[in-house]
């Protein structure tokens, strides 16, 4: 299984690690079917925050079982206990919270959910809105987006004649991506958005990556620091 094996990569960091895992098909598609991304407009779309937060917590129990598999002490942080959230924006990180546990030598593992809003009720908290953050306030000497592609490609990567790898992107370049890729249902930007905050957390990062995670070896060697195959993402 593509988890249980990055589970077991993810566990050969010798240094400090912070996990987060987006949500996914698991949190998406019923996101998506009720507008949770618009905020509050009536009582329908809370039947849709509660199965949103059953079902990317039962993801985020398998990605932390995943882990204990692999050796590691993982300890599941969930959105709403750490974040606010501010009119559809992440205003403050309960960054202490993640201290402590890397002060027990322990893996914090996030993910992307529904969270409360002060302004519009509930919002979408994303995996990028949360990489961004801890980017911005750990300063880590890298931060690796973990994909089903080999990078940034010039055209759809999942298509034939799929166009150019770019080993490395800066803001200059994103006019040579197509942004109107998708991958299914996308409450949180899409392309466009998740390179908007990989351009921003790698601004606070010693190294930005993205690569594929369903090579085997590529996640074990960029946290090792060895040649791998992915797009460098610079400020």
């Amino acid at each position: 299984m593509v988890l249980d094996r990055l589970a077991r990569e993810a566990a050969t960091a010798k240094d400090d690690l912070i996990l987060v895992h987006g949500a996914g098909s698991f949190g998406h598609i019923l996101a998506e079917k009720y507008s949770l991304h618009k905020g509050y407009h009536d009582d329908s779309q809370l039947e849709g925050v509660a199965e949103v937060q059953r079902d990317v917590r039962g993801l985020n129990l398998m990605v932390v079982d995943a882990l204990r598999e692999a050796g590691a002490r993982p300890i599941s942080i969930p959105p709403g206990i750490a974040v606010k959230f501010s009119g559809g924006m992440l205003r403050e990180l309960d960054v202490d919270l993640f201290k402590e546990y890397l002060r027990l030598r322990m893996i914090p593992v996030t993910f992307g959910d529904v969270v409360l809003d002060d302004t519009w009720r509930f919002s979408i908290c994303s995996g990028d809105d949360l990489m961004l953050e801890l980017s911005r306030v750990f300063r880590p000497t890298k931060s690796i987006f973990v994909a089903d592609v080999d990078g940034v490609f010039t055209g759809d990567p999942k298509a034939k004649g799929k166009g150019e790898l770019l080993r490395e992107i800066r803001t200059e370049d994103v006019g040579k991506v197509n942004l109107s890729m998708r991958s299914g249902a996308d409450v949180t930007g899409g392309l466009e958005g998740k390179l908007r905050k990989m351009f921003e957390a790698a601004g606070h990062a010693g190294e930005s990556w993205i690569l594929n995670g369903l090579v085997a070896g590529r996640l074990k060697d960029a946290i090792a620091g060895k040649s791998f195959v992915g797009t460098r993402v610079v400020a």
